[in-house]
């Protein structure tokens, strides 16, 4: 039989050979460079993070804008001078809380006010988190002087629309004013009759009457006041369009023609708007229409895309206009005039679609345009004047 071994079997670590003494001495140095490895590394990420926080510190001195480090608990443990001197006292260790006290909601989302000794200053306020969610970052924004621009520029942009208002009104009062002054010279040929002298007359003093309602309206305009809509007959107006506009036609040697074929029909809208408008395209179709040659202006009724619509058609035989100017002339300031305003035609398609209409231009140039302002009848397809 084999002899029975006791006790428990060997390791391969009990039959390792013991280290001797050199390779003590080997791991020890590993060991040694290692750490000293180490201890550079470590001494190199503190000079980076001494050098990172003053760049921080010299960063946050600069900067304009404030900056204000709040932690979970609602504390300020860290903020700039721009911050201090927006606040005007140290805010280190304070509740961020009874500091935004101080700041007041103001009408733009975003933006608060807080009062100083020199004056008012609003603060553009904008809040980050860190992802640690240990802490917040606020920064705040002086945009005293941006909000000050803004006011300017939107008073600026009011005074615009004033002046654009004025032209309009300047571009509005020619014409009357123009005919008004014709019929009164009339008055001073000696050939004329009593009778025919009262009737020119007469007609001078039906345009300044124009004049007056039409300044009076105007100012209601400038005042908010809404100058409201009526019925009107088509017909009545174009008749009044031609009583302004013969004159000034004739005084060109140009021949001037008006029809209606709209019989009683009667359309709600303003009347003095439109007025103006159709003036504003009669008045551009003269002067661009040479001597010898023929405005007219027709209105007739028919169906459009939108059901029935009336259509002023104002057409002369001027010298057209050139296919690269025709989109751009219904733009505000846009004129081919020296004495133009630019304003005419702009106004003119804004009353049209004030009324839920519009204004269409056909020009062939050496051959004449015609402009053509279309107004809605709506589902009763108009009125009769009277009521008929």
């Amino acid at each position: 039989m084999m002899p029975t071994t006791t006790g428990s079997a060997a390791t391969p670590s009990d039959n390792a050979p013991p280290l001797d003494a050199a390779q003590l001495a080997e791991a020890f140095a590993l060991f040694n460079r290692a750490s000293e490895e180490l201890s550079t590394a470590y001494n190199a990420l503190q000079g980076q993070v001494v050098q990172l926080t003053e760049r921080l510190t010299v960063l946050m001195g600069a900067l304009p804008a404030g900056v204000v480090v709040v932690n979970r608990a609602g504390e300020v443990v860290q903020v700039n001078r721009a911050a201090e001197l927006q606040f005007g006292t140290d805010l280190a260790g304070k509740s961020w809380q009874s500091v935004a006290g101080a700041l007041q909601a103001t009408e733009t989302p975003g933006e608060l006010v807080i009062e100083r000794p020199e004056g008012a200053r609003r603060l553009a306020v904008s809040e980050t988190a860190l992802e640690s969610g240990e802490e917040r970052i606020l920064l705040l924004h002086d945009v005293t002087e941006t909000h000050r621009m803004r006011l300017a520029a939107e008073r600026n942009e009011r005074l615009a629309a004033m002046g654009e208002m004025v032209a309009g009104l300047a571009h509005q009062l020619r014409t009357p004013l123009a005919a008004a002054l014709l019929y009164t010279g009339n008055l001073r040929q000696p050939e004329l009759g009593p009778a025919e002298r009262a009737k020119v007359a007469e007609r001078a003093i039906e345009r300044m009457r124009y004049l007056e309602r039409l300044i009076r309206d105007m100012l209601l305009f400038a005042r908010g006041d809404s100058l409201g809509r009526q019925d009107f007959g088509v017909c009545d107006l174009a008749a009044e369009l031609a009583h302004t506009l013969e004159p000034l036609a004739r005084a060109r040697q140009i021949e001037f023609s008006s029809r209606c074929e709209c019989g009683d029909l009667a359309v709600h809208g303003d009347r003095k708007a439109l007025g103006g408008a159709l003036t504003n395209l009669l008045e551009n179709a003269i002067q661009a229409t040479e001597p010898g040659g023929t405005v007219a202006c027709e209105v007739v009724r028919g169906a459009g895309e939108q059901g029935e619509e009336v259509r002023f058609v104002v057409s002369d035989t001027g010298r057209g206009i050139a296919p690269e100017l025709q989109s751009r002339l219904f733009d505000p300031f846009f004129t081919t005039r020296a004495e133009g305003t630019g304003l005419g035609l702009a106004i003119a398609r804004g009353v049209a679609r004030g009324h839920g209409g519009d204004i269409a231009l056909t020009s062939t140039p050496g051959v004449g345009t015609t402009f053509t302002l279309t107004l809605p009848l709506g589902a009763g397809g108009g009125a009769s004047v009277g009521g008929a």
